[in-house]
């Protein structure tokens, strides 16, 4: 069976808004990687492709609350492929261009902005604005100071604390090497043996250094540093993006493709893998601005950043709370400064907060106004 002409755009357009969304988004979870120096900006990139690719193929799963907020929560219209062409077209145009000029800007943001421009012309009334004041607003604009409270909180919180915790299961020598300048390890050890046996000893160790001989190469020992919990936060952070993000999408797409043009697991599956290629592709160019134009960071502070970041995000999708990754990112990376103001590139805050600003009024406007030539040219 051929597919309509608008139907086609529609599934084009969907596919389009999840890849704009993967090259400025993806590098939200991971850009504090290559920012901290723990890794190169490419393989961060790569590390937030496959993380967020798992979260978005179960965000129907484990998100799906949010899908409906985007689908009857802000315009409450009968399902119509030219409405969601209009939204898709606003959004794209919107985010596809901050991609172009390494903006990081918030797809549900233009998604919202896109929606009420779509709305106002296709039926004013129909657009509810105390939910979206509750459901989509104030979530939006409460997770700024949320992030940025909550990751200096924990950035305080972390500071001094080990940055290595080895354990040494089968050898009698220390599993982790102190430095006589580093009077802050402690070793605690319990021994067990026989009269024909060698004695084995399990000490636990912690040090203020990330580098220890337990993570040398031909060891047969167990450690966890800081290093490696910052690649595990900012994997969960992208798999927290991956749940909140797709959801949005899938509901524009659903507008008019489900469930008579493709089937929803279709579409999610479209959505997804759209998200992970235009990372892969583009997601570099935003991953600099926030590695490092909003602070410089070390690595326990861009683990405490992404530590936040998973979870307002990750709880929001639970939630049903469309939260800004954007806006929670950002927020987190600014919040290792704390109190520390002067830290932060108040320049660079000052072109987000700009584009963050202008972000649903040009999404409306661009969404109201193919609106208005579909409704010309389609009859």
């Amino acid at each position: 069976m051929t597919m309509p002409p608008l139907l086609v755009a529609l599934l084009i357009l969907t596919a389009a808004l999840a890849a704009a969304n993967g090259s400025n988004d993806d590098a939200k979870g991971v850009a504090t990687l290559a920012g901290a120096g723990v890794t190169r900006y490419r393989t961060a990139i790569a590390w937030g492709v496959v993380t967020t690719l798992a979260g978005s193929l179960l965000s129907l799963t484990f998100a799906a609350r949010i899908s409906t907020v985007f689908t009857n929560g802000i315009v409450a219209v009968p399902p119509d492929p030219r409405f969601a062409v209009a939204v898709l077209a606003g959004a794209v145009f919107w985010v596809g261009l901050a991609t172009l000029t390494r903006l990081p800007v918030s797809t549900t943001h233009a998604i919202v902005g896109s929606m009420i421009g779509a709305g106002l012309l296709l039926a004013p009334v129909s657009i509810k604005w105390v939910s979206m004041a509750t459901r989509v607003a104030i979530p939006l604009l409460a997770s700024v100071a949320l992030s940025y409270a909550l990751s200096a909180l924990l950035s305080r919180a972390t500071r001094g604390a080990p940055q290595c915790v080895c354990l040494d299961v089968d050898a009698p020598a220390p599993a982790c090497a102190v430095s006589p300048a580093d009077t802050s390890g402690l070793t605690a050890a319990a021994a067990m043996g026989s009269a024909r046996s060698s004695l084995l000893i399990l000490r636990v160790t912690t040090s203020t250094s990330p580098h220890c001989r337990v993570h040398g190469p031909g060891t047969r020992r167990i450690g966890l540093n800081v290093s490696t919990a910052h690649w595990l936060t900012s994997g969960a952070a992208s798999f927290a993006r991956g749940l909140n993000d797709t959801p949005k999408i899938w509901a524009i797409g659903a507008f008019g493709l489900v469930p008579g043009a493709i089937h929803p697991n279709q579409l999610l599956v479209l959505i997804a893998f759209a998200m992970a290629a235009g990372g892969a592709v583009a997601g570099v160019r935003v991953a600099h601005r926030l590695g490092e134009n909003v602070v410089r960071m070390n690595h326990r502070e861009g683990f405490t950043a992404n530590l936040t970041t998973a979870f307002l995000v990750g709880l929001g999708a639970n939630l049903g709370l469309p939260m800004s990754t954007t806006h929670v990112s950002t927020g987190a990376i600014a919040g290792v400064a704390g109190t520390q103001v002067r830290r932060l590139d108040s320049a660079t805050l000052r072109d987000f907060v700009m584009a963050w600003t202008v972000t649903p009024a040009i999404g409306g406007l661009v969404a109201l106004t193919v609106l208005a030539a579909t409704r010309v040219l389609i009859r």
